[in-house]
Formats: C-alpha cells, sequence, structure tokens
C-alpha cells in the first residue's frame, strides 16, 4: 500500500532509511541525524494529529498531558523504528499511546493528590518533634536556674499552684512567694533567649 506522506512515498522512505542505516554501519557514514529528522517528521505529520486526538479523548480533554503522551509515543517509535514495518506502524502507535495513558493514571493514583502551592502553608503536620525540641530548650533553660528559682517554676507551672499556695506549701510568706515567682521567670527568659528563644 503506497500513500503519500508530504510528498514521500512511505515504502520508499523506510526502504530508503533501511538503506541508509546499513550504510551508516557498514561504512562509518554519518547522515542519521538526517534520516532520523525524516522519520521522525513522517511520522508526525501522518499520524500526529489522530494520536492527539484519541489521546485527548482518553485524557477527558487534558491538552498538555496528551501532548506529552503523543511525544513520548514518537519517541518510542522513533527509537524502535528497526522493527516497525509501514502497515504496522499506526497500530502500534496508537497501542503505546494508550499504555502511556494508562501508566500516567496509574502513576497519578499510587502518588497523593497535588496540593496548590498557596495551601502548603497552612498545610503543617503536628509529629511531636517541635514539642520534643521545645521540651529540651526548656529543661536545659531549667537546669541552668538556681535550685529555689527551678523549684518555683515547677510548683507554678508544672503543679500550677499559685503564689498563696506555693506560700503555704513552702512556709513562705505570701508577697515572698510571689517575688520568687517573678525573679525565677526573669532569669528562665534570659536563660531561654541566651538558647536563641526570643518571645514575650
Amino acid at each position: 500500500m503506497t500513500s503519500r506522506l508530504v510528498g514521500i512515498d512511505e515504502h520508499r522512505l523506510w526502504a530508503d532509511l533501511s538503506i541508509r542505516r546499513i550504510a551508516s554501519v557498514v561504512l562509518g557514514v554519518g547522515g542519521t541525524q538526517l534520516r532520523d529528522e525524516a522519520l521522525i517528521r513522517a511520522l508526525y505529520a501522518k499520524h500526529a494529529a489522530a494520536l492527539l486526538a484519541y489521546v485527548r479523548r482518553l485524557l477527558n480533554g487534558d491538552r498538555g498531558s496528551a501532548e506529552d503522551i503523543v511525544q513520548e509515543t514518537l519517541l518510542r517509535a522513533w527509537r524502535h523504528s528497526d522493527e516497525l514495518s509501514v502497515d504496522g506502524v499506526r497500530p502500534w502507535l496508537f497501542t503505546t499511546a494508550r499504555r502511556l495513558v494508562v501508566d500516567l493514571r496509574r502513576a497519578r493514583q499510587a502518588r497523593p493528590a497535588e496540593v496548590p502551592a498557596g495551601e502548603l502553608s497552612s498545610a503543617t503536620v503536628a509529629d511531636g518533634v517541635d514539642a520534643a525540641l521545645n521540651a529540651a530548650v526548656v529543661v536545659d533553660a531549667l537546669r541552668a536556674l538556681t535550685p529555689p528559682h527551678r523549684a518555683i517554676l515547677i510548683d507554678y507551672f508544672y503543679r500550677g499552684r499559685t503564689a498563696a499556695e506555693i506560700a503555704a506549701v513552702r512556709g513562705l510568706p505570701s508577697g515572698t512567694a510571689r517575688s520568687r515567682v517573678y525573679y525565677a521567670l526573669r532569669a528562665m527568659r534570659l536563660a531561654l533567649q541566651e538558647r536563641g528563644v526570643n518571645g514575650p
């Protein structure tokens, strides 16, 4: 079956390309770039429009992905040009394109859904690492305090006692307990600032 393809007889083109391939291998002559360019142009001119329409239907109208699939299909045809015949190239192209679409769908199902970049900044996962790091910094800062300041802060924050309760438990006047909480907090703030933690 002879058909015109951009002014070129397909059988003659394939025969000519095979002869050039043999000549380039046997004689060590170049020309593969011209042969490859002619082949890809012929395949594109003859089959690209129908292939693109077919792939777009498979991809529900996604033109960008369809163009990528057609490009990959033609690239694979070029790589396997010595195995293809003139009559068998079109079914091979459509089968290859369909398989690439299936691979693309499988790849999309295997990975999580894509999220726009603007939403990524608000998508944080509480994995406990930040809390562990904060706790390590606080413990280190507590160790740097004097024992009376450390004891007052542990009573105040970790045991949840008020200054009056601390005064009663420790046998201190109420004003002294409040003063110790104040100075202990001040010392803690300074210890945290020395460790790179700034805040109120």
